[in-house]
């Protein structure tokens, strides 16, 4: 197939993109390979895609641009027909959300307007694209289930990935646009983002410097890591989403609909403690942390925990990752990346 990988420079699109190469898929990434963190990383991400494509005799195009342009994404879709368009560009980040609103408005409601009518004028037969766990936002009730509100986002990133989710439904209904949504928990791996925390923890326990654990290292997290995310998005991809024939709009599923419109959560399904999941890069790295406690931060969400049934059914998805083996593989990484 062809497939339209949209923030292939990041983490997770990277690794989406290198996947759908490997089994011989022709792959068009997009990306604008913004500041949000250093850009070495995605230049390097980048460069690495290029050979490995080259060492496969692979078809791999890559566009540098904006997906908030509108007539950028428009030339896209004249130049190429997509089987499959898997959007993983946006503006990442909770913390950030609250600092520079006006960029996730840009990138995460503009550019996903603009992806949308590229879908829907290139008669695209399947979009999947990134949401999030935080959209659960003030939803206490776990784990979390597709099945349950996410009406209440507690920071503007997720209420933006919130409205991405019903702006694809709008499509999906009236333009009969297959939509998969699938909300992220907490991804790690190699090449991740510096701008989460095992990246942020090695780097100072390497530096000999403490690390800020926030709500006293009590926060639980679904720790998913990042070939389990791939294996899923990429089946999820496959398998076009359809109307549910059980829908009943007397007492509305979110999860499916009666267009072709799906929502899955994408998770490990077995949370973990901070303190936990520090323990683990401990080990791996072989130096204990100095741990400053802090208070929970503004706009975090205590726990998560993803119900996965839904695409378990949908796709046989079965992470396999425990966080010892994940952040051993991350950390080997890291060392192997940075010289360390």
């Amino acid at each position: 197939m062809k497939c339209l990988v949209t923030g292939s420079a990041g983490f997770i699109g990277y690794h989406v993109a290198r996947a759908l190469l490997a089994r011989g898929d022709s792959v068009v990434g997009l990306d604008n390979v913004n500041d949000y963190y250093e850009t070495s990383l995605k230049e390097d991400r980048l460069q690495e895609l290029s050979r490995f494509a080259n060492e496969q005799g692979a078809d791999y195009t890559f566009l540098r641009g904006d997906i908030a342009d509108r007539a950028f994404l428009d030339a896209c879709f004249a130049n190429h027909t997509f089987d499959r368009v898997i959007h993983l560009a946006a503006q990442a980040g909770v913390r950030h959300s609250i600092e520079q609103p006006e960029c996730y408005v840009s990138s995460n409601l503009v550019g996903f307007a603009n992806l949308l009518e590229a879908c829907r004028h290139g008669q695209t037969p399947h979009l999947t694209y990134a949401s999030t766990s935080s959209v659960y936002g003030g939803n206490t009730h776990m784990p979390f289930s597709e099945n349950h509100s996410a009406d209440h986002p507690l920071q503007f990133y997720a209420a933006t990935k919130r409205a991405n989710e019903l702006m694809a439904h709008s499509y999906s209904h009236l333009f009969r646009l297959p939509t998969t949504g699938l909300r992220f928990f907490t991804v790690y791996g190699p090449w991740g983002r510096p701008d989460m925390a095992l990246f942020k923890f090695t780097r100072l326990m390497l530096e000999g410097k403490p690390i800020p654990v926030f709500n006293h290292g009590h926060h639980s997290r679904d720790f998913t890591y990042i070939d389990d995310i791939v294996t899923g998005v990429i089946r999820a991809s496959d398998q076009i989403a359809e109307a549910d024939p059980q829908w009943n709009s007397d007492t509305p599923n979110p999860a499916t609909s009666n267009a072709p419109y799906r929502l899955f959560n994408i998770g490990n399904g077995d949370p973990a403690q901070l303190s936990d999941y520090i323990d683990a890069l401990e080990g791996a790295l072989g130096i204990r942390a100095e741990r400053e406690l802090l208070p929970m931060q503004k706009g975090d969400i205590p726990d998560t925990h993803a119900d996965t049934a839904l695409l378990q059914e949908a796709v046989n998805y079965r992470p396999g990752t425990s966080v010892k083996d994940g952040v051993g593989k991350f950390v080997q990484w890291y060392r192997a990346y940075y010289r360390v």
